[in-house]
């Protein structure tokens, strides 16, 4: 296995970076976010890497951090879900609001990657839910934002927000900042000034 690639980048191409290891090139697949976070051409870059062999294939994957690699080897696991599809959907969305979208089952958000309907969503949803409930690719405030998005929990500021036309996802997100010992009114307040700013 690859762990990861180091050397100057050579050129970028539509979906791909070409990085100059020791005289050869090396083209390493990437998330559209990816791409754009590389530095110009001529200089140093790493990248986190999945190697992926097969009958006729030898693809390498690269990723600027390891939570993106983490995330896109734990979208490998789920069945239906090739490279591609899990390239697709990190270039939609950060690790982290990946995994808020799972853990909240919020489907619609998943199903904006292109080519990801609303069935491989809910899939993906579904077997990576209990994976991703207390990991590290959820930062603090996003972890508390998955607690209160439990469809268990009842939460009326959450279900407000979503009557009001946002996203689980969306509304989540925004209750994520706000301080818990406000009312429910408070909270919708303060969540919808949260919202009205991004």
């Amino acid at each position: 296995m690859i762990a990861f690639v180091s050397g100057m980048l050579d050129s970028v191409e539509e979906n791909a970076a070409v990085v100059n290891v020791g005289g050869m090139g090396c083209r390493v697949f990437m998330t559209g976010a990816g791409l754009s976070a590389l530095p110009p051409r001529g200089e140093t870059v790493k990248l986190y890497t999945y190697l992926r062999l097969g009958e006729d294939i030898m693809d390498l994957y690269g990723f600027v951090s390891k939570e993106e690699l983490s995330m896109f080897k734990l979208m490998l696991s789920v069945s239906g879900v090739g490279p591609k599809a899990a390239l697709a959907i990190l270039s939609a969305l950060a690790p982290h609001e990946l995994a808020l979208a799972v853990v909240t089952e919020d489907y619609k958000t998943i199903a904006r990657a292109q080519g990801v309907g609303p069935k491989l969503a809910q899939r993906i949803s579904l077997e990576l839910r209990d994976k991703l409930k207390n990991d590290a690719l959820l930062p603090a405030g996003n972890a508390g934002a998955a607690r209160v998005a439990s469809p268990s929990a009842g939460n009326d500021a959450l279900e407000a927000l979503m009557v009001l036309g946002y996203s689980q996802f969306e509304a989540a997100s925004a209750l994520a900042g706000v301080e818990k010992d406000l009312s429910v009114e408070d909270t919708i307040k303060a969540a919808l000034a949260r919202l009205m700013k991004a």
